[in-house]
């Protein structure tokens, strides 16, 4: 790729004045090589012995030739001049001139350096505004820095995006639209101005919009939130103008923002503070979006994982006023981005995706993007022919649980209470949650502090859940606990995080669910705001003192009952717990198939 003319002149220039510089360096050391520094009185000793061939008076400094070298030089000068000098030069018979300070003289001493500092100060500049516009200089600050695609070059269509069929749908009217303006005009309708997509990260907004783009198959003009807003107040606000003069002149078009967050943050004093470069920025970013029409070919896409922090200004209508939610796939939709993503992995025939993509509840498209790639690089470390279910698991399990960690060795004592607790996990979580299947159980080290863990595979997915299901959580969760206190009689550390988990399930049950008889079916926790009209940031305790004791007291009882249940159980089943226990001690590692042969031998009715 050629660079511009410009920046090719400015390139030369610069290099130029280098070039030039070393050759003063060079003319400069030549000439102190065979030139010698005098005082004055030195030179008028040589003066009296006859040693001087010739003399050149210039200003204040004179400048001559030895009749011989002197010290291996051949020239001299000295900085003192006597008004006397001249006829003292003449009583001895040297010849001697006079002239004014040279050219050179002039562009060593005041140009010359002048020349370098300007062009020293002028590269520091261009790079630090490097990223204030696009060519670098104060000309073009204000200049949009959107990238322009056409359909050549975004080779992405709806073809590679899955899992998202309702936000797809939606957007299949906007291309219809882009190709076909007149279908909607014949009706009198309008498209709406801005369409913002919001979801979690990683649930495939930016790739929807590059699929857009490479659908309408007309000019795309993607940029970023924070692109807009520098350091220079009315930048961001110049650069905005700029995008959509950009953007009518190559209409019909699609304007893409990703992050939109960064640029129209809520400008609720209470909230946030801003700034008058944010606000400017925000504030141009309205007035352009209400001086166009769509009737022009101008579509306004936007993403955002943050909605509550967007301006209610620009989610209004006659804004954007279209909001495409972008959800985490069902099990469905992860199964047929796996197929996108195992596309170009050489897989094993027997490989269900159906099962892989059951063992990812709540997993995102970048997060089986991932999974897929995990599984890949350990079968390529392994040297393996084809990717097989087994690496999928494993890379499954470094994802959730971290990198397995073989050097870390417990002892025997150690590894007995974990080898217990996860059984405890396995048993209970079996018997009271048989939704969801035990996938493997392991008690080998993983990621930061995690000893060991157990896996559970959900045969369904599950919107609803009532008090019951709640509860046999929280004595899942609790199950690791109990199988402790039953085999070993003694409190570890194990349990921290299965605590924190089940004391969050039973305060939501108490404070947002309603499902205890004491506190009624009353919320005492606000959810904060909803996805797309943030209204509060921060949520807000509307009860009493009194109130706050009796639902950490529901809190307890609720925990208590899920651990005396579990514990019972897991009693009831003592030689289950730990005949499962010694085989995982042994193997470290227990599969579905493995634990179903204990599984048989409990009693559940």
């Amino acid at each position: 790729m050629e660079e511009p003319i410009e920046q090719k002149k400015r390139f030369n220039l610069f290099h130029f004045f280098i070039a030039l510089f070393i050759f003063f360096l060079i003319s400069h050391f030549l000439d102190s090589v065979s030139t010698e520094t005098l005082a004055y009185s030195e030179f008028k000793n040589h003066l009296k012995q006859g040693d001087i061939e010739e003399v050149t008076i210039i200003g204040e400094r004179l400048r001559g030739k030895f009749k011989k070298s002197s010290k291996g030089k051949l020239f001299f000068e000295t900085n003192q001049v006597t008004p006397e000098v001249a006829k003292e030069l003449d009583s001895y018979g040297v010849k001697f001139s006079s002239r004014g300070t040279s050219f050179f003289d002039n562009v060593l001493i005041f140009i010359l350096p002048t020349l370098l500092l300007i062009g020293f100060w002028s590269y520091v500049m261009r790079k630090g505004m490097k990223g204030l516009g696009s060519g670098g200089s104060f000309m073009s600050i204000g200049k949009s820095k959107a990238k322009i695609y056409v359909q050549t070059s975004t080779k992405t269509t709806f073809k590679d995006v899955a899992g998202v069929d309702e936000a797809l749908e939606e957007l299949k009217e906007v291309i219809d639209f882009l190709k076909n303006t007149e279908k909607v005009k014949s009706l009198g309708g309008k498209m709406p101005k801005g369409i913002l997509l919001v979801g979690a990260t990683g649930t495939g907004k930016t790739l929807i919009a590059k699929a857009v783009a490479g659908e309408a198959g007309v000019p795309f003009f993607s940029t970023n939130g924070s692109e807009f807003v520098e350091m220079f107040v009315g930048v961001g606000a110049a650069r905005v103008r700029d995008l959509f003069e950009q953007a009518k002149k190559s209409a019909p078009c699609i304007i893409f923002i990703d992050e939109l967050d960064a640029l129209g943050k809520t400008r609720h004093s209470s909230i946030i503070g801003g700034n008058d470069e944010k606000e400017q920025t925000l504030n141009q970013l309205l007035v352009e979006m209400d001086g166009f029409d769509t009737q022009g070919g101008i579509i306004i896409l936007a993403a955002t994982n943050r909605p509550e922090m967007i301006d209610p200004a620009l989610i209004r209508a006659g804004r954007f006023d279209r909001q495409v939610v972008v959800d985490k796939p069902d099990r469905k939709g992860r199964k047929e981005i796996l197929a996108i993503h195992s596309k170009q992995i050489k897989m094993d025939e027997k490989i269900d995706l159906d099962a892989i993509a059951g063992l990812t509840p709540g997993f995102t498209g970048a997060d089986l993007a991932n999974l897929a790639n995990e599984a890949t690089l350990i079968a390529t470390r392994e040297s393996a022919s084809c990717v097989t279910i087994d690496h999928f698991t494993r890379g499954l399990e470094r994802i959730i649980t971290g990198l397995e960690k073989k050097n870390r060795i417990m002892n025997p004592k150690e590894k007995e209470i974990v080898a217990h607790h996860e059984i405890g996990h396995a048993l209970t979580g079996y018997a009271f949650n048989q939704e969801d299947k035990i996938h493997k159980v392991s008690i080998i080290p993983h990621g930061i502090g995690s000893m060991g863990y157990t896996i559970q595979r959900p045969t369904e997915e599950r919107y609803v859940l009532t008090k019951q299901d709640l509860e046999n959580k929280i004595a899942a969760l609790l199950g690791g606990r109990a199988a402790e206190m039953i085999m070993t009689s003694e409190l570890s550390t194990g349990a921290a995080d299965d605590l924190l988990k089940a004391t969050s399930i039973a305060r939501e049950m108490v404070m947002r669910f309603g499902m205890t008889q004491e506190l009624g079916f009353v919320a005492f926790e606000e959810q904060g705001s909803s996805l797309l009209n943030p209204t509060e940031l921060i949520a807000k305790n509307t009860y009493s003192e009194e109130t706050a004791k009796e639902i950490d007291e529901c809190v307890k009882r609720l925990i208590m009952h899920a651990y005396l249940k579990a514990y019972d159980f897991l009693k009831t089943h003592r030689a289950t717990l730990e005949n499962a226990a010694k085989a995982l001690q042994l193997k470290e590692r227990l599969s579905e198939e493995d634990l179903m042969v204990f599984f048989a031998e409990l009693d559940l009715k």
